[in-house]
This record gives C-alpha cells, structure tokens and sequence, in this order.
C-alpha cells in the first residue's frame, strides 16, 4: 500500500507517541496482559492512519471535454441550484460530496482549465455533513477558467475534525483534469459549483469515487 506524502509528517508523530505511551507502560507496569492490550491498540491506531493516508493508483474513465470528473471519494450530501458568487455572478449548480474518515482524502481537478483564484477563509470546524458547514467552516476555494470560459468552482471543507487543508495548485498555473488538486485530513467535504449548461450525472446519497466517476457532463446545443 502507497502512502500519500501528505501523511509522512502525522504518521511519524503518532508513531512516537504511540512508542512512548508503550515504553511508559513497560516501565511502569510488568503485566503482560496490559502491555498486549497497549501494544494491540497502538497497531489498530497506526493502521488506521496508514489507512487512511493511502495512495490508490487509479485509473481514469475516458473523458471529453465536456465532462466533470469527480474530485474526491465519498457520499453526495447535496444537488442544488445556487446563488451567485463572489467568484461568479450567475446561479450555479453546487454538487456536494461528505468524506468521512474511511474514504480516501486525496483532491483531484475535476476539469482542465486555469486557475484563476486560489482563497483560504478562516472558519468554525461543524460536522462537515450539514449544509452550512460549506460557507461557516474554514475552507479553500479554487476557481478554475475552463477553455470556453466558464468558471468551475472547487471549495475544500474542513469538517469537525479535519483541522489541515493542503492545497496543491496555485493561482495562474494551467492545470489538466485528474491531476492532485489537494487533500484534507480527517474527515471532511469537497463542493463542487458548475455553470447551468451542466448535466448532473449523479443523486443524492450516491457513493462516489474520487477521479473515476463523471459528475456532470456539458448539455448538447
């Protein structure tokens, strides 16, 4: 199993900690049946951050210019018509995907195009399954100019326990879909804002998966 580079420095800190924590129960206590309780915990903790810190090698569907790929593995929370923005002035489609700490945490550019904005809000830390949590919580939104010069928004939302958003593009740099847009850690939601000439592929309480489902594909003229 691969290891996304994003978990290298967490996966070293809970490693020695967890070392410590045993080291001072074989100090303190002599029971073998203690120390194997501490040391059976300690490798289901370290196996759940690995877990959750893998690096799946996916491959992408065959895509057309007109298709939104999915940017992160989890469940559809909401399909709504929204109003505009400060990144965009006209109403927008918002898809929402809830990652929960079993799905994979990476974030993927849904669509080809520039980046034209890359924004971090300081914000609260709600379940990031609530609707509110999109605009309350602390977040990073991308705007992302496609060829034909519709804006596709990507928000980055940290959740209840997610208190990292790693953010790997940057304002300016031409980005291709399928690539590593970031990652959140710990539980968290990615919303996704498309212009209305777009075709919702997917319904609510939907499992998706991150770089391999079609959101939204470009209605036909």
């Amino acid at each position: 199993m691969r290891i996304h580079p994003a978990g290298y420095s967490v996966i070293l800190k809970i490693l020695s900690i967890l070392l410590i924590i045993n080291a001072i129960v074989y100090i303190v206590s002599h029971n073998l049946l203690i120390m194997s309780l501490f040391i059976v915990a300690s490798c289901l903790v370290l196996l759940f951050v690995l877990r959750f810190f893998r690096y799946p090698n996916r491959k992408m569907p065959a895509l057309t210019d007109n298709d939104i790929l999915c940017p992160a593995d989890g469940t559809i929370v909401a399909i709504e018509e929204v109003e505009p923005s400060s990144f965009v002035n006209e109403r927008q489609i918002q898809v929402s995907i809830f990652m929960s700490c079993w799905n994979v945490h990476i974030n993927w550019v849904p669509t080809s195009g520039k980046i034209k904005q890359v924004l971090h809000f300081d914000g609260e830390f709600t379940r990031a399954i609530t609707p509110k949590s999109s605009d309350l919580n602390e977040h990073t939104a991308v705007a992302i100019i496609q060829a034909d010069g519709g804006i596709v928004l990507v928000k980055q939302v940290a959740g209840a326990v997610a208190r990292r958003i790693l953010t790997f593009v940057k304002q300016d740099e031409q980005r291709t879909v399928g690539e590593e847009l970031g990652f959140i850690r710990f539980g968290s939601r990615v919303d996704l804002f498309l212009p209305l000439n777009y075709d919702v592929k997917v319904s609510l309480g939907q499992k998706v998966s991150g770089r391999q489902t079609i959101i939204a594909s470009k209605k036909s003229k």
